[in-house]
């Protein structure tokens, strides 16, 4: 949903949201405190504070999507690396042609992780291409297995490309797809909304407005949202998954590529 947004657009949306909302709230509250015989604060302050939790517990429960997801893609990254290094040893057990023709699928597959690494935005192209490279692959193997039925190298060569084809899909899914649903996000701007006119209103009643507390508040809402938004996106200014562990296989299995 923020996907199109620059990180300081939506830092600047958030800053906004909160400001305007508690001086709409002080407006309203200023209002009441006029008309009103007796002001006291009463039941607000426990009315604004359970608003204030809902809040925290929207953000937190957010956070922590974010996060899972964030693991996810670690633990699908690790795997991948470790698809990737089976399937090519299991390469060099294979015949001629078969053997120099798979290592070189499996070479270009590798860069292709490793360029993905380095520029997200060419993730879906270059998932496409290694889509391509899985078809050649395959092609191999069913080659091999109508040589040979009970090749036990060629059954184990299968597996590791249904394995490599299975966490290609999984990291393709949780990196573009599984993302905060847009209810959520619409959720917690109309509770954020919600509790920050509370905020406001409970200033308007006592007759006196902090800044610096609105600031304060603003500026730590508007933080958390950020880091949520970078955590959630893929693209530019997001938090992405160390990939050394996929470079450095390059240079394990490559040598002469190097790390890049």
């Amino acid at each position: 949903m923020l996907d199109r947004f620059d990180l300081s657009v939506i830092y600047g949306g958030a800053f906004a949201v909160v400001i305007l909302s508690i001086l709409l709230g002080y407006a309203l509250g200023q209002f009441q405190r006029r008309r009103a015989i007796d002001y006291s604060e009463g039941p607000g302050g426990a009315v604004v504070g359970a608003m204030l939790g809902l809040l925290a517990f929207i953000l937190a429960f957010t956070f922590g999507i974010v996060t899972s997801r964030f693991d996810t893609r670690k633990q699908l990254l690790l795997a991948d690396v470790n698809a990737i290094a089976t399937a090519t040893m299991r390469a060099d057990l294979l015949p001629e042609p078969h053997r120099t023709e798979c290592r070189a699928l499996m070479k270009r597959y590798l860069d292709l992780r490793v360029e993905a690494s380095r520029d997200v935005s060419r993730l879906p192209s270059l998932t496409a291409e290694s889509e391509s490279l899985h078809v050649h692959l395959w092609e191999h193997a069913v080659a091999l297995a109508r040589q040979d039925m009970n090749s036990d190298i060629g059954a184990l060569f299968v597996q590791s490309l249904n394995d490599l084809s299975n966490v290609q899909r999984d990291r393709f899914t949780v990196s573009m797809l599984y993302r905060i649903p847009t209810p959520i996000w619409t959720g917690l701007l109309w509770i954020t909304i919600a509790s920050m006119t509370a905020v406001g209103f409970q200033f308007g009643l006592a007759g006196r407005l902090s800044w610096i507390m609105m600031i304060t508040l603003a500026i730590t809402f508007s933080s958390v949202i950020v880091l949520i938004a970078r955590i959630d996106r893929t693209g530019k200014g997001a938090i992405l998954v160390d990939q050394r562990p996929m470079i450095e296989l390059q240079s394990k299995l490559w040598p002469s590529r190097g790390p890049g």
